[in-house]
């Protein structure tokens, strides 16, 4: 097995000289980060460009020293490129999160700094952009002081309940409601809640009904995060853009002013949640307004703008929006009725001239009349609709056309009233259309100037040799919710042993070998099966057709079934043999000199010569934990591989150590073995006790994440079987998995066991 993934390429690592750089910047002794820093290394120096790596490792070596143990360090290592990666390759944040971290640290809530990071890549996935999690950020930190309290009134001294609490919900909160809903639920909770800390602790763990009930009154709407993997397919089809879409916050401070798509040099502005709108789904609002970015990236151009007045730009702007948009139906005649759904219609009278601006009212007047031929019109509205549709007659026109109409448009028609500082707003925003900022570029700087240009953000070219860590969900019983990406899978290659000591084995035992092997003659396919009892079949089948005829004549009704065909018989199974590799597997068996991990050897040398003869997909792996963060993954034997002296050898060089975190390797193993194309996919799992790990104190925690992993699997066609060593096994192993079980209690049978049991799952 050259590696997990065959298909990537290969790519330089970071060299020792710049590994013992990076280990000695952390300067730390924790153990923990020393047996996972490698591929923690290789995946950041993969993710973050050379300055933002080096920021990251200052980051990290702040939050080792904070005196709050290993776990905020090891989290951040681990966390931190997802985030960057999450936000689309921008690290622009850490300053803002490494803010936070400060402010938590010199409050009595620095225990939380723990728990933010842990969750921060899932919110940032929902979040999508370094302006949401600045917002998010900032949200956390004012929830933690508005919610701790003191026992004298003026000092804080006690840490917030509601904090941890919110951590974890977080991500499940933010798929249900946008940033904005996000923050006006935590308001809701802290003003009804703010005297009563228990009562804070389950409004934001989401456990009480209040909690639920203010969450789904905040869901309206349609998220980007919901619907941006079809927005991004909608936009290649269509355009043939793969341009990154980056939500932006929507109402995400108390002033709640609404977000406005736009252009950038980094990708393209939306809005973090539309809301249904007169009817229009907030998914086609969001396609409404991507086709008119698009439109403004393909038609526009820039235009100097140092010597336009604010109403002229203002109707060179009405000109081109209105121009993209008629190239835009010209081209994809099904936009018009969503676009003049979405666009509104003022009417003549509803400004009045003496009192008010009407400048906005007019432009939105003559852009409804652009877009909509069959919108009312008086005969200024008529005339310049006319020279509009003179100008684009010949072709697309040009932005330098549209700015030479705006300026006789507004010679025209200004009124001494356009500078009243009195403005009527009221139905003159066309939600779907960005704010126009590519349009202008500044000769000199001004507080107006924006930058947009198109460089590329330098990103690091190789990519780490191994692979980083895969992170994963583990199962709260206690509050019915996944915790995102809180393990940590590391995939290894098994090193090699001597390939002669797993050929010893199997010929110790050769009796029971050849014993197999009449099993397996009997399993394995036949080329040619016949089926008789046919209606309808390529031969006629004569026992049958000579006993309908005997029916026949002696008045009873024959069997019409009087032919059979052929089929051909094959199997079509991909197995995945997970071994517990953890350290009680060392322990010798009673009445034997032998371990528990030699016989686990033997019965998995068996088993990979058997199911070689059958010809069945198979693949072999270990797994054991040091913690969450640090769950080892030993691949022995690949799909692609055959069973032979390479995965032998690696089956001969087996080690037991460490705990057992069962979930996350039954997630690991299943993402292999839900790659593969097969009509039954059997996970077999050969343990010798309940799942453990040295970090969780509750016995039962375990077994729930474990429980939910074995369910998940269920969910996705993956049958999952365990052959466990311990006696005691029942207490437990019905709970993970049901009655799809083995209890082996003479541990010295598993190797005459293993093989005949995985004949009977797979027959």
């Amino acid at each position: 097995m050259a590696a997990p993934d065959p298909s990537a390429e290969p790519t330089i690592a970071p060299t020792p000289e710049q590994l013992a750089r990076w280990r000695a910047r952390l300067d730390t002794r924790f153990a923990q980060v020393d047996a996972v820093f490698e591929p923690l290394m290789h995946a950041a120096w993969a993710t973050l460009s050379p300055s933002d790596f080096e920021a990251y490792l200052d980051a990290a070596r702040t939050l080792g020293k904070l005196g709050r143990g290993v776990e905020p360090m090891l989290v951040f290592l681990e966390e931190w490129p997802a985030v960057v990666d999450a936000l689309g390759g921008h690290a622009e944040g850490l300053a803002d999160l490494m803010q936070a971290v400060a402010r938590l640290q010199r409050s009595p809530n620095g225990g939380a700094i723990a728990p933010m990071l842990q969750t921060l890549a899932a919110v940032a996935r929902r979040l999508g952009s370094t302006e949401g999690l600045r917002h998010y950020l900032e949200l956390c930190v004012d929830l933690g002081e508005r919610t701790s309290t003191s026992i004298h009134g003026r000092h804080v001294t006690y840490a917030s309940p509601a904090l941890p609490a919110f951590f974890e919900s977080a991500p499940r909160a933010l798929a249900a409601v946008s940033l904005a809903g996000l923050r006006r639920w935590v308001d809701e909770g802290v003003r009804s809640h703010r005297g009563h800390p228990q009562r804070l602790a389950e409004y934001f763990a989401l456990d009480s009904a209040d909690s639920r009930a203010v969450l789904q009154r905040e869901r309206h709407g349609t998220l980007f995060a919901n619907v941006q993997r079809s927005l991004e397919v909608y936009l290649r089809a269509l355009w043939d853009s793969s341009d990154p879409l980056v939500p932006i916050a929507t109402g995400s401070s108390a002033d709640e002013q609404p977000a406005v798509p736009h252009l950038e040099s980094d990708g393209l502005r939306v809005p973090d949640v539309y809301a249904d709108l007169d009817g229009i789904r907030g998914i086609d609002r969001y396609r409404a307004a991507l086709a008119h970015l698009m439109a403004h990236q393909r038609w526009s151009a820039s235009l100097i703008a140092d010597n336009w007045s604010p109403a002229q730009r203002l109707a060179v702007e009405c000109f081109e929006d209105a121009r993209v948009d008629h190239l835009l139906c010209r081209a994809q005649p099904g936009l018009r009725p969503l676009l003049a759904a979405l666009h509104p219609a003022p009417r003549a009278a509803d400004c009045d001239p003496e009192t008010t601006s009407c400048l906005r009212h007019r432009l939105t007047r003559l852009s409804r009349a652009l877009l909509d031929p069959s919108a009312e019109v008086d005969a200024t509205l008529e005339r310049w609709r006319a020279r509009f549709q003179e100008a684009l007659a010949d072709g697309p026109s040009s932005t330098a056309a549209m700015a030479q109409l705006a300026l006789a448009y507004i010679a025209e028609t200004r009124r001494a009233s356009d500078q009243f500082a009195r403005v009527h707003f009221t139905d003159t925003i066309v939600s779907y259309r960005d704010d126009n900022r590519h349009l202008w570029r500044f000769i000199e700087e001004g507080d107006e100037e924006e930058v947009f240009d198109r460089t590329n953000r330098p990103r690091a070219e190789e990519e780490p040799d191994r692979l980083p860590p895969r992170l994963y969900p583990e199962w709260n019983e206690s509050t019915q919710s996944y915790r995102p990406d809180w393990v940590s899978v590391y995939d290894q290659l098994h090193p090699s042993g001597n390939a002669a000591e797993v050929d010893r084995l199997l010929a110790k035992h050769a009796d029971l070998a050849r014993a197999l092997k009449r099993w397996l003659d009997w399993l394995k396919p036949q080329d040619r099966v016949r089926q008789r009892f046919q209606e309808d079949g390529s031969e006629l089948d004569l026992d049958i057709a000579v006993r309908a005829w005997v029916d026949l004549h002696s008045g009873q009704s024959p069997d019409p079934r009087v032919n059979f065909s052929h089929r051909t018989q094959s199997r079509d199974v991909a197995v995945l043999l997970l071994l517990d590799c953890s350290q009680s597997l060392n322990q010798a068996v009673a009445g034997s000199t032998q371990t528990l991990l030699q016989l686990a050897q033997e019965s998995v040398a068996l088993l990979g010569w058997a199911i070689s003869e059958l010809g069945d997909q198979l693949a072999i792996a270990g797994f054991c934990s040091n913690t969450r963060h640090d769950v080892r993954y030993s691949h022995i034997l690949g799909f692609s591989e055959t069973w032979g002296d390479i995965p032998k050898a690696r089956l001969a060089a087996l080690q037991a150590s460490y705990s057992t975190r069962m979930g996350a390797a039954v997630r690991h193993a299943a993402h292999y073995l839900g790659a593969r194309r097969a009509q039954k996919k059997l996970l077999l799992i050969l343990t010798d006790g309940e799942p453990a790990d040295v970090d969780v104190s509750d016995p039962e925690a375990l077994i729930a994440d474990a429980r939910q992993a074995v369910r998940e699997l269920d969910g996705s066609g993956i049958h999952c079987h365990a052959v466990s060593l311990d006696p005691q096994a029942d207490r437990y192993a019905r709970e993970i998995f049901g009655h799809h079980y083995t209890v082996i209690d003479r541990v010295e049978q598993l190797p005459e066991r293993m093989p005949k049991l995985f004949m009977s799952l797979t027959r």
